[in-house]
């Protein structure tokens, strides 16, 4: 096949020129797919009384809120130089937001009215983490949250004022607690702790006694405490423990015993559970298998979902926010072709009224669809993903962009992705992989990807190729592969380890070394690092394998051009081992192009350097894949 390379640029041009003959999708610019949206992150305050979201203020996304009855927003923020990154209601008149600087994930905490008044940072101290624990349901005052004030590793748990920023400590860390749980009434009840990549799940029936271990589990199970019952008794727990498929259960944590499986599925992972804002019970669950499903217990619920539902075929949604009275619902609805629209769901009238479509300039219409589909591995497992095929194209002999996801502790859904999307736009056909490891698929599918990374993952990654090509689907001279993070190493371990698969690469915030990554997890997730050793590998007693899966020890296998971006900031990628690899690369006479922006973390958030990103990227994979160019 490498012959082909002296003579594939013309042969491309000429392809290229009939594909665009044929193609009936206009071709749109990179600004329609990656600009920031012109409003997102609706939300509804508790009370019902305002709607608030996120929109663009000098390029940087700030908070506006509407009032009742009001159509005028009103800017509340005017954060210039990062964008707020998450946000919530902790009652009617207050907010808090969390932001990092540059990306590097060091993240603080602010509060601010919802009139723009009274804004302060509530973060204790500088250089202290953040997880938050809890909005309290009957205290408008406080949040809970744990921070490490005292030691980088050690969270404890805090009860924070969010109009002063005086902070009190309520429980402290005894050595191994990674996450804490509070009950309905605010107190902290549970504690998740990790010993050696093993898990532990501590409990006290009040705040006054000392916390016990009652479950003891193998990281490899999952047994997660989601929330207590409405009377504070019990909880529901996403639990793994003697079945594939993660259920959701009734616990009884004093008798240390599960009551009742409250919903289980044979075909997907089930870990999220509705709950009603006026009884704290759970009313429902959601989980996806090729698509978004919902099981609704009550006849009110289920009512108002059936409704929902009815009024936006074809179209998936979640609903965001419900207010105290269940009256109001705050719901957002999407499509493969459209990257969704925020709408005000009033129960009482069944009324529905759209309030946003935050990428006006997205015409459905224009769009590709996105088709699930299967193939069987090489050793017999069920790979499950999705093709996207260009819109006007039949699904034969076209070039392909494989996309492989980040994680790899994640999978791929079915809805609008501006990557696909933009890639399709472009000409290509693109294939997602929810390859072995991706969640939601079990858990013996999840633990056959562990010590896989540059192995079986990768030979799965490499079967969907191949299933592309004996489908007539790809043309094998014209295959890409491009990912985020770990599809960013994986885009590279398939140039270093199937060149013959690929005509190019684009890695995208990925990691070449996997010794450096293991070496490099910071110190506040040093409580994950002995269950990275279990999933990854120990650097160790594994390190030929590690070796064998660390693409940078292999960079004379590859000889494909490679696009290479990433943050000077990213606290998870090693900017080190990528310089060496693209100067090693370089020498040796490949095309490399190599973007790293100063401001940028794991991933680049600001909207100038991600439009200078997928402008580049496009334009590489025109000129080795025959792709189209918007000029």
């Amino acid at each position: 096949m490498r012959y082909l390379r002296y003579i594939l640029p013309v042969l491309l041009l000429i392809v290229s020129a009939c594909d665009s003959i044929r193609t009936s999708a206009p071709l749109l610019p990179v600004e329609d797919f990656f600009k920031n949206p012109e409003k997102t992150a609706f939300h509804l305050s508790p009370g019902g009384k305002y709607i608030s979201y996120l929109a663009p203020y000098e390029s940087r996304m700030n908070l506006f809120i509407i009032k009742e009855d009001d159509s005028a927003a009103v800017r509340i923020t005017s954060i210039t130089d990062s964008d707020i990154d998450k946000y919530f209601w902790v009652n009617d008149d207050r907010l808090i937001y969390i932001m990092d600087e540059g990306g590097n994930e060091e993240y603080r905490l602010y509060a601010i009215n919802c009139d723009g008044s009274s804004a302060i940072d509530i973060t204790p101290a500088d250089g202290v983490a953040i997880k938050l624990i809890s909005l309290l349901r009957d205290d408008d005052e406080h949040i809970l949250a744990s921070f490490n004030i005292n030691t980088e590793t050690l969270f404890d748990v805090y009860k924070l004022n969010v109009y002063t920023g005086e902070i009190d400590l309520l429980v402290k860390n005894p050595g191994s607690v990674i996450s804490w749980i509070a009950d309905n009434s605010g107190e902290v009840r549970v504690a998740i702790s990790s010993d050696v990549a093993n898990m532990g799940m501590l409990y006290r029936k009040n705040s006054t006694e000392e916390f016990s271990l009652i479950k003891y589990t193998s990281f490899t199970d999952s047994f997660y405490p989601l929330r207590f019952t409405p009377d504070n008794k019990y909880m529901y727990v996403a639990s793994s423990i003697g079945r594939d498929k993660t259920a959701i259960i009734k616990y009884d944590p004093d008798n240390k015993k599960e009551i009742e499986t409250v919903y289980s599925s044979k075909e997907a992972d089930v870990n999220h559970v509705l709950i009603s804002r006026k009884t704290n019970e759970v009313v429902g669950v959601k989980y996806n298998t090729s698509h978004l499903n919902y099981e609704l217990f009550t006849d009110y619920h289920k009512n108002i979902y059936d409704d929902i539902a009815a009024k936006l075929p074809g179209m998936e949604f979640y609903v965001t926010d419900l207010d105290r009275n269940e009256q109001k619902a705050l719901l957002k609805a999407y499509s493969d072709k459209s990257p969704g629209e925020y709408y005000l769901y009033e129960v009482s009238t069944n009324k529905m009224e759209k309030l946003a479509n935050p990428e006006p300039w997205i015409n459905p219409d224009e769009m590709a669809d996105m088709k699930p589909v299967s193939y069987i591995s090489r050793d017999g497992l069920k790979i499950n993903g999705y093709l996207t095929v260009p819109k006007g194209r039949k699904p034969h002999n076209l070039p392909v962009v494989v996309l492989p996801h980040g994680g790899p502790w994640l999978r791929d859904y079915w809805g609008f992705d501006p990557d696909v999307q933009f890639l399709a736009n472009r000409g290509y056909a693109v294939l997602q992989i929810n390859f072995r490891g991706s969640t939601g698929f079990g858990k013996a599918f999840h633990q056959a990807g562990y010590k896989e990374w540059g192995g079986k993952i990768i030979d799965d990654i490499s079967d969907g190729v191949h299933w592309l090509i004996n489908q007539e689907i790809a043309d094998s001279n014209r295959i890409g592969i491009y990912g985020f993070s770990f599809g960013g190493y994986a885009a590279i371990a398939g140039l270093a380890f199937t060149p013959e698969l690929y005509r190019c690469g684009v890695s995208y915030a990925g990691l070449v070394d996997i010794f450096s990554y293991l070496d490099g997890i910071p110190p506040k997730w040093q409580s994950y690092k002995d269950m990275m050793y279990k999933m990854v590998g120990d650097p160790a007693s594994d390190s030929l394998l590690i070796h064998q899966h660390s693409p940078i020890f292999y960079q004379s296998q590859i000889d494909d051009p490679l696009f290479v971006a990433m943050g000077a900031n990213d606290p998870r990628v090693s900017q080190k081992d990528m310089d060496i690899l693209t100067a090693k690369l370089k020498k040796r006479g490949l095309e490399v192009i190599y973007m790293v922006k100063g401001d940028e973390g794991h991933g680049y958030r600001k909207e100038e350097n991600r439009l200078e990103f997928y402008s580049t990227m496009e334009k590489f994979l025109a000129k080795n894949l025959g792709g189209k160019v918007y000029n």
